[in-house]
C-alpha cells in the first residue's frame, strides 16, 4: 500500500522529457490506438506506419519507453517512433507496458511476449512481416526489451532481428550506492533508486533473476544482435558496459557507441545535437538489421 501511494505520487510530477522533444514532430501516414488484450492487463499500444507506405507488410520496430519501471506512458516517445517510422520505412510499435508496484517483476516482460505473440498471430492485418520484428527501449524500457529477448530464447522463439538497449538499467543487484551516480542528489540519497527498485523487485532473491538483472544471464550465441547506447556520465554506464562485454564474449555481434559528455536519458533530455546523433544510429542499425536479415 505504502509502495503504491508514492508511486502515484511519483507520476503526478512533469515529466521532463515530453516537454522539449530532442526531434520535432513529424507527419505519419497513420498512427493507429489498439487495445491489445494480454494476461496482465489490457494494453494500448499505438501503430505507426511511415509517410509513403503501401499495403506492403512492414517490418516492425517494438519500442519500451524509459521512466523507472513505474512512471510516464508511451507517449513520451511518441516524436521518436515517428522518427523511426519514417526514417527507416518500417512500422513502429509503442506498447503502453504495465507499470510497477501495482504489476512487479515479471508481469511486464510476460506482457511483452504477449504482445510480440499478438503481432505475429495479426501480422496479416497489421500488414506487419512477422519474421522482421525489432525491439527496443530507454532505461527501463531497454531493460525490459533485453529481458524479452532472454525470454524469448527460454521460450525456445525466435529472436528479433536487433534489440537497441539505450541506456540500460541492467543490474539490480549492485545498489544504487554503489554505482557512479553523478547526480549529486541522487548520489547523496541512494535511498530513492532503492525505492524504485523496490517497486519492481518487492522480492530480495529476485534482484539476482537474469530476467531482471540481464548482466546476470548465462548468455548463449543465440540471442539477437545488440546495439547499446551508453552515455559516459551514467550510473548505469558500468552494467551496460558490462552486458555488452557478456553478449561480445558469447559470440553475438554487438554495436556499443558510448557518448561523450552525455547523462542518463539523453536521447529525451539532450544535448540535442547528441540525442539526434543517436536517434538516427538507431534507425541505421535498424535498416541493416533488415537488410542483412541479422538474427
Amino acid at each position: 500500500m505504502f509502495t503504491s501511494i508514492i508511486a502515484k505520487s511519483l507520476r503526478l510530477l512533469p515529466n521532463q522529457a515530453r516537454k522539449t522533444p530532442m526531434i520535432p514532430l513529424q507527419e505519419v501516414e497513420k498512427k493507429t490506438e489498439i487495445l491489445v488484450e494480454t494476461s496482465v492487463q489490457p494494453t494500448y499500444v499505438s501503430l505507426y506506419k511511415p509517410l509513403g507506405s503501401d499495403d506492403k507488410k512492414l517490418p516492425v520496430y517494438v519500442n519500451f519507453h524509459g521512466g523507472a519501471f513505474i512512471m510516464h506512458e508511451k507517449e513520451m516517445d511518441d516524436p521518436y517512433c515517428r522518427f523511426l517510422a519514417n526514417q527507416t520505412g518500417y512500422a513502429v510499435l509503442n506498447v503502453d507496458y504495465a507499470k510497477a508496484p501495482e504489476f512487479p517483476f515479471p508481469k511486464p516482460i510476460e506482457q511483452s511476449y504477449e504482445i510480440i505473440q499478438w503481432i505475429k498471430r495479426n501480422s496479416d492485418k497489421l500488414n506487419i512481416d512477422q519474421e522482421k520484428i525489432m525491439v527496443g527501449g530507454q532505461s527501463s524500457g531497454a531493460n525490459i526489451a533485453a529481458a524479452l529477448c532472454l525470454y524469448l530464447e527460454e521460450k525456445e522463439d525466435k529472436q528479433p532481428l536487433i534489440q537497441v538497449l539505450s541506456c540500460p538499467m541492467l543490474d539490480f543487484v549492485t545498489p544504487h550506492a554503489d554505482k557512479p551516480e553523478p547526480d549529486p542528489l541522487r548520489a547523496r540519497y541512494p535511498q530513492v533508486a532503492n525505492f524504485l527498485n523496490m517497486c519492481y523487485v518487492p522480492e530480495k532473491e529476485q534482484a539476482m533473476h537474469p530476467l531482471a538483472s540481464p548482466v546476470c544471464a548465462d548468455v548463449s550465441k543465440g540471442l539477437a544482435t545488440a546495439l547499446i547506447l551508453i552515455a559516459e556520465h551514467d550510473a548505469f554506464r558500468p552494467e551496460a558496459e558490462r552486458y555488452a562485454g557478456k553478449l561480445k564474449k558469447a559470440g553475438i555481434k554487438v554495436y556499443e557507441e558510448l557518448f561523450k559528455d552525455c547523462f542518463h536519458g539523453f536521447t529525451h533530455l539532450g544535448p540535442k545535437e547528441k540525442a539526434e546523433e543517436a536517434w538516427m544510429l538507431i534507425a541505421e542499425k535498424m535498416t541493416e538489421a533488415v537488410e542483412s536479415g541479422e538474427s
